[in-house]
């Protein structure tokens, strides 16, 4: 059995900060990302981590707001988000596969096949 469970949800005001946690058990995951997916809207990819060509990647909507990081054991991902925007308003997944990556495509939901519930995040202008 693998889980990923997130926390951190909130409700805050345009420009606060949150910072979400996914922990993860069973075995260590090569990658792991941060998707979101806002009402009426397809689901898309916030930021990964792990992967061999660098990273972490982020979306050119949060790069310079998010930061994307583990703790030492690689069992536990966190999303600090700084100056978050009402269009940030979204359900926030936790992601992780025990696959390799292609370069660069570690934002696409395609290569995960496991995945959190989800923790709501959101914003008010």
């Amino acid at each position: 059995q693998v889980d990923l469970l997130e926390s951190g949800s909130g409700a805050v005001q345009a420009g606060g900060s949150l910072r979400l946690s996914c922990a993860a058990s069973g075995r260590t995951y090569n990658i792991m990302g941060w998707f979101r997916q806002a009402p009426g809207k397809e689901r898309e990819g916030v930021g990964c981590i792990g992967t061999p060509n660098g990273g972490p990647y982020y979306a050119d909507s949060v790069k310079g707001r998010f930061t994307i990081s583990q703790d030492n054991t690689k069992r536990t991902l966190y999303l600090q988000m700084n100056s978050l925007k009402p269009e940030d308003t979204a359900m926030y997944y936790c992601a992780a596969t025990f696959f390799p990556v292609p370069a660069g495509r570690c934002n696409e939901e395609r290569y995960y096949a496991y995945w959190g519930q989800g923790t709501q995040v959101t914003v008010s202008s």
